[in-house]
């Protein structure tokens, strides 16, 4: 027969796959030996059926021979075959799908699952091919047929002489250029390596024969052996039943597909059906990689369709606040594209996140509730993405995070959940009560600490920097708001406090007014301190921006020198003997006053850990009053 030529369309389709769709020329093995699956998948399928068929269930495999001399690769199977009308339907017409067909048309419905849903993967091999054969013989018919292409210009189809039933893909490579060795698909551990990446559950033996070196006791004298194996797993860990697992099992897997020397924390195995029907095996490692808090490090869950690998990292089924999490999905009912590399954006995608991320919030809880000492080392692992999650969601995730976080607190000094110090409020308590600082012992120091748990009130403690950024898009945790220990105003005073506080402000108004223009717009505001009790200053804020989100957000590289500044108030303490003082200066020697103002302002930055505009002056004024 003479050569024929590809439709137009299916001609300029295959110049784009061959040259655009696929971003891995590797993935062409994969496809042969989805498609050989298929066709394994037929011919078993109508033995169920029709014991005419003669073939057992183990009889069925995948073979792959690489010989280096001819520099081909020849995959093989003992399948349905393929007529001369379905060789010139599935081979001569790009993007139509035998299997699809076959699965719509199949009595046995739901019960087939075929993974080849795109006549197009063949064509996948011009990538690495220069010319490709295909020999293949039908069940149930007595001749064979001989497919032959060099690309794009077109192919032949002639009767040739097969004996067995199945089909027999020849590739003979592309010649090796300066960007491109194709000689590497040749090596029997780049075969290997692809098969276990891409294809490990593929339910029948994918099988080649392996060269295996053997030296004796002196490390001399090599001899070569060889002997056919299976390269692939054929079922997955994740198709097993739960009661047919140990720990030990999911822990050596995830050791072995996910490149980590620990045990995880924990696994998640969950089988799902309805509206999305997937697997899914996720695991909690126990440390964060080396580059988890850097820009290179990428998220993502393997994406397996029916058992083939689609996607080494699918981004799309892990929220950012999870991308610690690894594992794998298998779903049959993905819409892929046609390159079978990416997915389509459409609703089982979605739904398959959610329930993802919905298993993970439950498991977390269920190791909280059950294993607390286990949920701690986790979260001292991870806790930073889960408070970066509601402040970057701009706390839409709120509802899924907000129980997973710990704080520490002045309750024994330990870690509670926003849920544990609501359980434990005081009956006149309204609000959260929480203070920033760089360690449990500074926070422990700030004069403003002091009041609060002189009242007997719990305080959350945040040493992280995102901790009060997290909390201000929380707002508030079953209707009781957050309040910082440095706000303004913390009401805690009876009515007398008030009222002899109102008095003593009233009158001492002058002065405070006089120290406020001494620090000129370093502060809003001097004031009389309602929270202060052994303590002689502090520092509150006025406006939404607090004290600790200033220090916070100066100290970020990308500020680009555009200061942030939180509107301060210095408040003094009327009871400590450095109040009186400041009245007599006020009375008496002002210039004194000014001085004493901008040191005792220079001591609440300092108490608050903040740096000091001219430590030089403030050295200066101290020594002026040693003398």
């Amino acid at each position: 027969m003479g050569k024929r030529k590809f439709k137009a369309e299916s001609k300029r389709l295959l110049d784009l796959m061959i040259n655009s769709i696929y971003t891995h020329k590797e993935i062409f093995l994969r496809e042969l030996i989805s498609n050989a699956s298929d066709a394994i998948d037929k011919l078993y399928f109508k033995s169920l059926t029709d014991t005419s068929v003669g073939i057992k269930r183990d009889d069925f495999a995948i073979d792959i021979k690489p010989d280096k001399e001819a520099r081909t690769i020849t995959v093989s199977d003992n399948g349905i075959g393929m007529t001369e009308d379905e060789l010139e339907k599935n081979l001569g017409t790009i993007a139509n799908s035998g299997s699809l067909a076959f699965k719509s048309d199949n009595e046995l419905g739901d019960d087939v699952d075929i993974i080849g849903q795109f006549g197009v993967g063949f064509y996948s091999t011009f990538m690495v091919a220069k010319e490709v054969t295909v020999y293949t013989k039908a069940y149930g018919s007595d001749k064979a047929y001989k497919w032959h292409s060099d690309g794009i210009e077109g192919y032949t189809i002639e009767e040739c002489d097969k004996d067995s039933v199945g089909t027999e893909i020849v590739l003979t490579l592309k010649d090796n250029t300066d960007e491109e060795s194709y000689d590497k698909y040749l090596e029997q551990y780049e075969i290997m390596s692809l098969v276990k990446k891409y294809s490990d559950y593929i339910r029948f033996p994918v099988r080649m024969e392996v060269e295996h070196t053997h030296y004796d006791e002196k490390g001399e004298n090599p001899e070569v052996h060889k002997e056919v194996e299976t390269l692939n797993s054929m079922t997955p860990i994740w198709k097993k039943n739960k009661n047919e697992l140990k720990d030990e099992d999911y822990n050596n897997f995830y050791k072995e597909k996910f490149m980590d020397f620990e045990d995880p924390v924990t696994h998640i195995h969950s089988k799902n059906e309805g509206i999305a029907t997937y697997d899914a095996l996720l695991y909690i490692p126990s440390r964060a990689p080396f580059d988890y808090y850097s820009k290179d490090y990428e998220k993502g869950l393997q994406l397996y369709s029916s058992g083939v690998m689609i996607m080494e990292k699918c981004a799309d089924l892990l929220p950012d606040y999870f991308s610690f999490v690894k594992g794998l999905v298998d779903s049959e009912d993905l819409s892929l594209n046609i390159s079978r590399e990416m997915l389509k954006h459409d609703r089982q995608l979605k739904i398959i996140e959610k329930n993802v991320e919905k298993s993970i919030k439950n498991e977390r809880a269920k190791l909280l509730k059950n294993d607390r000492e286990k949920y701690l080392k986790f979260f001292d692992t991870f806790g930073l993405q889960l408070k970066f999650g509601i402040y970057q969601t701009y706390g839409s995730a709120k509802d899924t995070l907000q129980d997973l976080l710990l704080f520490p607190s002045s309750f024994e000094n330990s870690k509670v959940t926003l849920d544990e110090y609501v359980s434990r409020m005081k009956e006149d308590q309204d609000v959260i009560y929480y203070a920033c600082g760089e360690s449990i012992p500074r926070i422990e120091m700030l004069p403003q600490l002091e009041l609060v748990k002189d009242k007997g009130y719990e305080v959350l403690y945040f040493t992280q920097d995102v901790d009060e950024f997290a909390i201000k898009m929380l707002m508030e945790y079953k209707g009781k708001k957050f309040k910082s220990v440095s706000d303004g105003d913390l009401d805690l005073e009876s009515d007398e406090q008030k009222e002899e506080a109102k008095k003593v402000a009233e009158e001492n108004g002058d002065m405070f007014k006089f120290m406020q223009e001494a620090l000129g717009d370093k502060v809003k505001e001097v004031r009389l301190s309602t929270k202060l009790k052994s303590h002689p200053v502090c520092l509150s804020a006025a406006g939404d921006i607090t004290i600790e989100m200033e220090k916070v957000l100066n100290s970020m590289p990308q500020n680009d020198g555009n200061k942030v500044k939180a509107e301060k108030c210095l408040e003094l303490n009327a009871t400590h003997p450095v109040f009186e003082k400041l009245r007599e200066l006020y009375s008496t020697d002002k210039d004194k006053l000014k001085q004493y103002t901008n040191i005792l302002y220079s001591q609440a930055l300092l108490i608050e850990g903040m740096s000091i505009e001219n430590p030089v002056e403030f050295a200066n004024m101290i020594c002026d009053l040693m003398v």
